[in-house]
């Protein structure tokens, strides 16, 4: 597991580990490697342009504020501008700059102006780091409506925005790439900053032994989903791996209830029983799976999928009760939703474990406010009252235990935002549940797997349609299971 640390918890591991160092140390290792990464980037932006290759010859705009992040920005222009690169460095708050870096970046060549170039082969974003306040300073938002650079490139975290949230309260810059500096933080994952961030480029600057065990956002990995992932030995078979009840779809809306199967055969368990009016085309598309006209009729099942598309009438919500009344964990998704924020009693003699899979208008239906931005806390206080895990579904996918962990999806893309994928999505989650994960992990797999397919699906057309993601689920699996075994054995 790899995760997302608070300001704070960053701010007193540098504290430990400056303690250790000769002064300056660490901040010459963090500008080492953002010099290093942008010096990377110049070379393949310009690699096309035989006239002016690499580092040499490119222009270079640092925007520096007054604190240490500005300081990091102008010690790694000072290393580029010992390289050939053309740096003019604008100091946006007053003149106020960090004295030695500043300093040093004259004696390599690089110049501190009042104004830059109006074209930049690179923008060094060295405004505000971890400490600073959400929003720009006004001298910055002018520079960034003026410049015009190929790349931006954030210094740890992108200025103005929220770095302990993820919120984007203010002006903000938008970065082609972060450079972060021994850790993720929680913008870096979480809500519109996260948008904002780009490509994530972490550098190892020796904090990892003195971050707090347990990081503000939790971030999966592939060695993770491969450590929770349940491989069926020589003495398993269809039920031990796993039975995964899916009661969705309807008259009006048969393709939900073939798009659930469809994930739930993506996943481990061994058997799909579907329950359900659209069972005539649930068969066509998928002859494995057992079909019954309702949940009673279903027989043995180790989870639920109750919502996609079955309506909110009163059959549908005596089918949610019959889902709800078994000892099974469920996954609720879609109409089930609506359902229980119109019906909240039915979830309240509930013991079994419950995942909520809202996007934000389904969100306030439950909840009865909106998301806020800090969806990481949104997404936790209503795991907390509905004793649920709830994943709050959007461009970067927050999971939130009970006990109010929080876990940030790192895989999502826009070309999941199509219909019918969250069916795909909620099916595959259940097939893990009845796996034997638990409801969490069930849910951070999903949403990680899903993302990868979305990725792989993309790759190959040029719409995506929820049935695409579908089809690219196993291959996403085992994609995913393949690179950590054989991560593992090196």
């Amino acid at each position: 597991m790899d995760g997302a640390w608070s300001a704070a918890a960053v701010r007193r591991a540098e504290a430990q580990l400056m303690a250790k160092l000769p002064p300056g140390t660490l901040m010459q290792r963090a500008a080492a490697g953002l010099a290093a990464e942008c010096a990377s980037i110049l070379k393949a932006r310009r690699a096309t342009r035989t006239d002016r290759a690499g580092v040499y010859g490119a222009t270079v705009t640092v925007l520096a504020g007054p604190g240490d992040n500005g300081g990091d920005a102008l010690f790694a222009a000072a290393r580029l501008a010992r390289r050939g690169a053309r740096v003019f460095a604008v100091p946006v708050m007053g003149e106020r700059v960090h004295p030695v870096a500043a300093a040093a970046l004259t004696r390599a060549g690089g110049r501190l102006v009042a104004q830059s170039p109006k074209h930049c082969d690179l923008l060094l974003d060295g405004v505000l780091g971890i400490g600073g306040r959400p929003g720009l300073p006004g001298r910055a938002i002018d520079q960034l409506a003026w410049i015009d650079a190929d790349t931006i490139v954030a210094v740890d975290v992108p200025s103005g925005v929220d770095v302990d949230t993820g919120a984007v309260p203010a002006s903000a810059v938008t970065a082609d790439v972060t450079v972060a500096f021994g850790s993720r933080k929680p913008c870096h994952v979480l809500g519109r900053a996260a948008l904002l961030t780009g490509r994530l480029v972490l550098i190892d600057i020796g904090l990892g032994p003195h971050l707090d065990p347990h990081p503000a956002v939790r971030v999966a990995s592939e060695s993770d989903l491969a450590a929770w992932w349940h491989r069926p030995g020589p003495d398993d078979d269809k039920y031990t791996r796993g039975v995964v009840g899916v009661a969705a779809g309807s008259e009006r809306y048969p393709g939900a209830a073939v798009l659930a199967t469809s994930g739930a055969l993506a996943g481990p368990a061994g058997y799909v029983r579907y329950a359900g009016t659209a069972a005539d085309y649930v068969r066509r598309a998928h002859p494995e799976v057992v079909c019954t006209p309702t949940v009673k009729e279903a027989g043995r099942v180790q989870a639920w999928l109750a919502g996609p598309g079955f309506g909110t009438d009163e059959a549908a919500l005596g089918e949610l009760r019959s889902a709800l009344v078994s000892p099974a964990p469920v996954v609720l998704d879609a109409d089930a939703l609506t359902l229980i924020g119109e019906f909240p009693s039915v979830l309240s003699q509930r013991e079994a474990p419950v995942i909520l899979t809202p996007h934000d208008r389904e969100y306030e239906r439950l909840y009865g406010s909106p998301p806020s931005e800090d969806r990481g806390a949104a997404a936790a206080a209503l795991a907390k009252r509905l004793n649920c895990t709830v994943l709050l579904k959007g461009h970067h996918t927050v999971v939130a235990g009970s006990d109010g962990a929080v876990w940030a999806n790192p895989t999502g893309r826009p070309q999941l935002a199509t219909a019918g994928s969250g069916d795909v999505l909620a099916g595959f989650m259940a097939s893990l549940l009845a796996s034997g994960m638990d409801a969490v992990r069930a849910a951070v797999a999903a949403a990680f797997l899903h993302g990868r397919a979305g990725g792989i699906a993309a790759a190959h057309h040029r719409t995506v349609t929820a049935s695409d993601v579908a089809r690219a689920l196993p291959g996403a699996v085992g994609a995913v299971l393949g690179a950590a075994r054989g991560s593992a054995r090196s």
